[in-house]
């Protein structure tokens, strides 16, 4: 047997490069904020096209996440994270050059496939990889990765914007980056695709998806060198006891009552997460800012600006979530994320809607979800299953969340037309609410603990409660 030794460094490196997902799915996500208009001028498109060429794409990741449980339970975390690598690229690739608005919407659901594949498997490798006293700082990296993907989206395409009519190469790039500077826009996700499927190349598969596939040793290499040879020794027996005492069975164990809880959390968390409103201030953003009286060079400034408050405060989630534990961060963030949608609401209606105000509580709600239903969510879904069904589990609740994300960005367009900013800050913020009554009564505190002992404590509450 090989020596190995403990590195935490290792454990870091590895959950980084899991993360760049995260960063994948927000760049490709955001960018489109900053294209809409461009590619609605250049393809004429009404309304529901609009909404369309946003949706498309969230279509693609609904479909990603059906396939990507039953894949990664099947071939491994790491195969299907290479897989939505290799997705990424021939979107931005596909996007750049593509000749039509129907190439153009093609692309764009390839993209949705990989963002849909890394959503669900990039946080459960690193919940899986991580020890359980650091597994909320860890996973919490994947949704920094993703609010810096979503500010590094906003700074490129503010610069592309702001550069529209400089002289760049020959016809083919002077179309790329001047006549149709959507095209760069879109394009510029090449590099950090390129990136993430070669960084992958070097990571080794979950341990637990190691364990529970007959590869002990595998795994308890891995195990040693992400926390040392005590705690493998009890993870692999920990896994193990879970294995005999609860044999593999299929998705249709979570339906029993004894993970019917764990379900409704599954189900109700990422839903509520995404009907906040939360995207269609990242996909909608210029357009509510100009709503507001912001012109499109500005609004894209204030985009940049919310993008920059989003990456700050998942920091306060990132050193605080397994300290003070994930109930707390939720109850104060959809706290302060309603109260932000309602005042949003009554600005507009009031017609205030020049000066800083908007922008101001725009900020706010962005900051409460930084640090509470961003990076929490993915935590949550990530412990609340059992290991033999956990894949096909969270691709449920990710499917859940994907749902919703493309109801948002499919609809918000109209509500804005149709029902008016107001109207649709209020109806995000009712929308929110149930989360705090979720919190309250279903979601248990699982800072600290192991997966095996989250899930003994759903058999152990349902023994009590018969």
């Amino acid at each position: 047997m090989t020596t190995t030794k403990q590195s935490s460094i290792y454990l870091y490196l590895v959950c980084l490069v899991a993360a760049l997902g995260g960063f994948l799915f927000g760049f490709d996500t955001a960018v489109i904020s900053g294209t809409v208009s461009l590619v609605k001028k250049d393809f004429n498109l009404d309304v529901v096209n609009e909404g369309w060429f946003v949706s498309c794409a969230l279509l693609g990741c609904i479909i990603g996440v059906c396939a990507s449980g039953k894949l990664s339970d099947k071939y491994g975390r790491k195969l299907i994270m290479i897989l939505s690598a290799v997705l990424f690229l021939a979107s931005a690739v596909g996007c750049t050059f593509s000749t039509s608005f129907s190439q153009l919407i093609a692309f764009r659901l390839i993209g949705g496939l990989g963002i849909g594949v890394a959503s669900m498997v990039s946080p459960l490798y690193i919940s899986e990889f991580s020890p359980s006293r650091y597994r909320g700082m860890m996973v919490s990296l994947y949704q920094l990765a993703l609010t810096v993907g979503i500010v590094i989206s906003y700074f490129s395409n503010a610069y592309l914007a702001a550069h529209t009519g400089d002289t760049f190469g020959g016809a083919g790039t002077q179309k790329i980056f001047s006549t149709e500077v959507w095209r760069a826009m879109l394009g510029l996700g090449i590099f950090p695709s390129g990136i993430f499927l070669l960084s992958l190349l070097l990571v080794p598969e979950s341990p637990r998806w190691l364990l529970l596939h007959g590869q002990e040793e595998k795994a308890k290499q891995i195990l040693i060198k992400v926390d040392g040879l005590e705690a493998a020794d009890r993870e692999v027996a920990a896994v193990k006891e879970a294995q005999s005492s609860d044999p593999k069975t299929g998705l249709k164990e979570l339906f029993t009552p004894v993970y019917r809880r764990a379900l409704w959390i599954g189900l109700l968390l990422p839903f509520l997460s995404q009907v906040c409103g939360i995207n269609a201030v990242i996909y909608y953003g210029p357009k509510i800012l100009e709503q507001a009286g912001f012109t499109l060079n500005n609004a894209l400034g204030g985009q940049v600006t919310i993008g920059l408050v989003n990456v700050v405060f998942t920091f306060v989630a990132i050193f605080t979530i397994d300290k003070w534990g994930r109930r707390p961060l939720l109850f104060v963030g959809i706290g302060g994320a309603v109260f932000a949608l309602v005042v949003i609401g009554i600005l507009f209606a009031a017609g205030v809607t020049t000066g800083p105000w908007i922008l101001i509580f725009i900020l706010l709600f962005i900051a409460c979800f930084a640090f509470s239903f961003g990076p929490v969510c993915w935590v949550v879904i990530g412990e609340i299953f059992p290991n033999a069904i956990r894949g096909k589990a969270m691709a449920l609740a990710t499917l859940s969340l994907w749902i919703a994300n493309f109801l948002v960005g499919q609809l918000t367009p109209l509500m804005l037309q149709d029902l008016g900013s107001s109207a649709t800050f209020w109806l995000f913020a009712i929308c929110c609410s149930p989360a705090l009554w979720i919190t309250w009564k279903l979601i248990p505190e699982t800072k600290g603990r192991s997966l095996e002992d989250i899930d003994n404590y759903w058999k152990e509450t349902y023994k009590a409660a018969n």
